[in-house]
C-alpha cells in the first residue's frame, strides 16, 4: 500500500537518520577544527600555568615536576623551550634547539606577516602560524614566567584537517549502513505494529456488512490490543443492539397487526352493539306504538305490552352497564383494590344469591372445599367472576342438571373450578368464548337475555389480577376455572 503506515513510518525514520548523519557531517566540517584549536590553546595555557606555579613554589627543578611536565607535553604534542632575557636556552624538550629558537624569535619580533593572533595578554600571547618549510600549521605561545625567563611553546594543528576528513568519510560509511539497517528494522517493527491495525481494519469492514463473527485476537496489553478488545466489545454491543432492533421491529409489526385487528374488532364491536340494541329497540318501539294506538284495550294486554317494554329496556340497560364495566377494565381506569379475604365466604354468598335461579331450573349444586381459605384480590370483582361463572352454569346446565364448585388450594394460588353438566363447547370455539359478543349458541343466549359480554368481563378482571382463567370440556359437561393468589407475603 503506497500510503500505508509502514511506508510512512519507514520514510520518516530514514529521513531522521539521514538528516542526523548529514547534520553531524556539517558540524564536523564547520566546527570541529575550531573546537580542536580551542582545545589545543587550552592545553598550552594549562602547561604555562603548571610551569609558572612550579617556579613560584620552587618545584621547577624537582624530578617529580619534570616527569609531570614531560607527560603533559607528550600527551598534548607540545614542543617547549625556556630562555633567559639574553636568549640563552635554559630548558628544552627538542633536539634542534637553535632552529626552534630562531622560529620563536621570528614570531616574537613579527617577521611573519601571516600569523593570526588568537589571544594576547600582558603575560602571554597565542598565535596560529604556518611553518613555510614544513607547510604545517602550529599554535605558538610565548609568555613571561615569574622568575623573569621567557617560555616558548608550540603544538601542531595540521592533523585536525586530516582527522576531520577521515571522520567525515567514516561518518558517511556509517550513515549509509545506518540508513539501510534503520530501513530494515523500522520496516519489520512497523509491520508488527500495523498487522494488528490491518486486522482491526478488516474486522471493521466486516462489521459494516453486519458480520460480527470476526474477533480480534489479543496478544498483549498495549494500546492496539486494548483497541482490539474494545472493538470486540463494540461488535458484541452492535450485534446485541441490532438483534434488539430486529426484535423491536418485529414487535412493531405485531403491534401494527394488532392495531389493524383492533380496528377490525372496533368495527365488529360497533356492528355487534348495533345488532344487540336493534332488536330490543324495535320491540320497545313496536309495543309502545301498540299502546299508543290502543290496539288492545283490556288491562292484561296493556300489562303484557308494558312488561315486554320494561324487559327489553332492562336488557339494554344491562348491556350498557356491562359495556361500561368492560371498557373500564380494559382501559385500566377501573381501580383494583387488593385485599385479603375469605374466598369460601364469597362463594357462599354467590351460591345463596343464585339459589332462586337454580330452584327455577331444578338444578342441584355441590361445593367441594372447606374454609376459611384466604386469598389476595379485589373482593367485589372476584364476586363478579363467580356470579358470571355460576350464572352461565345455571343457564347452560342440561341432562342431569348438576353444578359442582371445587376449591383447590395450591402453594402459590387457589384454583376455583365451576362444572356444569350439559353440551360440550366445540374445541375450535374454546379460544373465542372470551371475545366480546361471541356466542356459541346464539338462540340459547338470546333466550335467557345474554349478550356475549359476561366472559369478556371475567377475562378482563383476571388480567387485572395478573392471574389465569380458562375453560375445558369433560366427559359430562364443561368446566370453567380461575386462579387467585394465596401467598402470605
Amino acid at each position: 500500500m503506497r500510503n500505508s503506515i509502514t511506508s510512512k513510518i519507514t520514510a520518516i525514520m530514514i529521513s531522521i537518520v539521514a538528516g542526523t548523519v548529514l547534520l553531524c557531517w556539517f558540524i564536523n566540517t564547520t566546527l570541529l577544527e575550531d573546537y580542536y584549536i580551542e582545545h589545543k590553546q587550552q592545553k598550552l595555557l594549562a602547561t604555562l600555568c603548571m610551569v609558572d606555579e612550579a617556579i613560584a613554589e620552587g618545584e621547577s627543578r624537582t624530578e617529580q615536576f619534570r616527569l609531570r611536565l614531560e607527560k603533559q607535553c607528550a600527551n598534548s604534542n607540545i614542543t617547549m623551550m625556556i630562555i633567559s632575557s639574553d636568549q640563552t636556552i635554559l630548558d628544552s624538550n627538542v633536539g634542534d634547539d637553535e632552529t626552534l629558537l630562531l622560529q620563536f624569535l621570528e614570531l616574537i619580533f613579527r617577521t611573519d606577516k601571516n600569523a593570526e593572533v588568537l589571544e594576547n595578554t600582558e603575560q602571554y600571547t597565542v598565535e596560529k602560524t604556518a611553518d613555510r618549510r614544513l607547510k604545517t600549521d602550529y599554535l605558538v605561545l610565548w609568555g613571561n614566567l615569574q622568575d623573569g625567563n621567557i617560555i616558548l611553546m608550540r603544538t601542531a594543528v595540521e592533523s585536525i584537517k586530516e582527522s576531520v576528513g577521515i571522520a567525515n568519510r567514516f561518518l558517511a560509511y556509517v550513515g549509509i549502513v545506518a540508513v539501510i539497517l534503520c530501513a530494515a528494522i523500522i520496516y519489520f517493527v512497523t509491520r508488527r505494529i500495523t498487522n494488528p491495525i490491518l486486522q482491526l481494519a478488516e474486522i471493521s469492514r466486516r462489521m459494516t456488512n453486519l458480520d460480527f463473527e470476526a474477533k480480534f485476537q489479543s496478544k498483549g496489553k498495549n494500546e492496539v490490543d486494548l483497541l482490539g478488545e474494545h472493538m470486540n466489545q463494540l461488535s458484541e454491543t452492535l450485534e446485541k443492539t441490532i438483534s434488539e432492533l430486529k426484535s423491536a421491529n418485529n414487535e412493531l409489526k405485531i403491534d401494527i397487526e394488532k392495531k389493524t385487528e383492533i380496528d377490525k374488532m372496533r368495527k365488529e364491536f360497533i356492528s355487534n352493539v348495533s345488532h344487540e340494541l336493534k332488536t330490543p329497540i324495535a320491540l320497545i318501539q313496536g309495543y309502545a306504538e301498540g299502546l299508543s294506538e290502543c290496539i288492545n284495550d283490556d288491562a292484561d294486554s296493556r300489562e303484557f305490552y308494558c312488561e315486554v317494554i320494561m324487559d327489553e329496556a332492562d336488557k339494554m340497560n344491562q348491556l350498557v352497564k356491562n359495556l361500561l364495566t368492560l371498557n373500564q377494565l380494559e382501559s385500566g381506569s377501573d381501580q383494583v383494590v387488593f385485599e385479603r379475604f375469605d374466598l369460601m365466604e364469597v362463594i357462599g354468598g354467590v351460591i345463596n344469591s343464585t339459589a332462586i335461579l337454580r330452584e327455577q331450573g331444578n338444578i342441584s349444586l355441590k361445593l367441594n372445599g372447606a374454609g376459611p381459605i384466604y386469598v389476595w384480590a379485589d373482593e367485589f370483582k372476584t364476586e363478579q367472576v363467580l356470579t358470571n361463572y355460576i350464572s352461565n352454569a345455571i343457564h347452560y346446565a342440561a341432562g342431569e342438571k348438576q353444578i359442582e364448585i371445587s376449591v383447590l388450594p395450591g402453594i402459590e394460588a387457589v384454583r376455583v373450578e365451576v362444572f356444569n353438566t350439559g353440551n360440550h363447547i366445540p374445541e375450535e370455539e374454546l379460544g373465542h368464548i372470551w371475545d366480546k359478543f361471541y356466542k356459541v349458541d346464539k338462540a340459547r343466549t338470546r333466550e335467557y337475555g345474554g349478550n356475549g359480554i359476561g366472559l369478556s368481563i371475567v377475562k378482563a378482571i383476571m388480567d387485572s389480577f395478573h392471574q389465569n382463567c380458562g375453560a375445558y370440556n369433560v366427559e359430562r359437561g364443561v368446566v370453567f376455572w380461575f386462579e387467585l393468589d394465596n401467598r402470605s407475603q
